[in-house]
């Protein structure tokens, strides 16, 4: 699980908010999960463990709404398959 931490710093002329994530967990899961071969078997592939905050950046940045699932749907498949988000596959096939 994704651990997000938030800080504050408050000067004369200017609040300044930063937001992290440390995504080390996330990582570790989709490594085991590539690892141990789970979900490469059967009709079903799982093709990756990718934390809620990074798609909430992906429909942000690509301006898709969580409602529209044909949408988010492909921005998740387009983002996955980019090959910028490898570590978060399990499935390494084509779909």
């Amino acid at each position: 699980m994704a651990k997000e931490k938030e800080t504050v710093h408050i000067s004369d002329d200017a609040i300044t908010i930063k937001r992290s994530t440390d995504l080390t967990s996330d990582l570790n899961r989709a490594k085991l999960l590539r690892e141990t071969g789970a979900g490469i078997t059967g009709e079903h592939r799982l093709i990756g463990s990718i934390p809620m905050a990074i798609i909430n950046d992906w429909l942000k940045e690509a301006g898709v709404d969580h409602s529209d699932h044909d949408a988010r749907q492909q921005v998740i498949k387009r983002k996955i398959l980019s090959g910028d988000f490898d570590k978060f596959r399990v499935w390494k096939g084509t779909w």
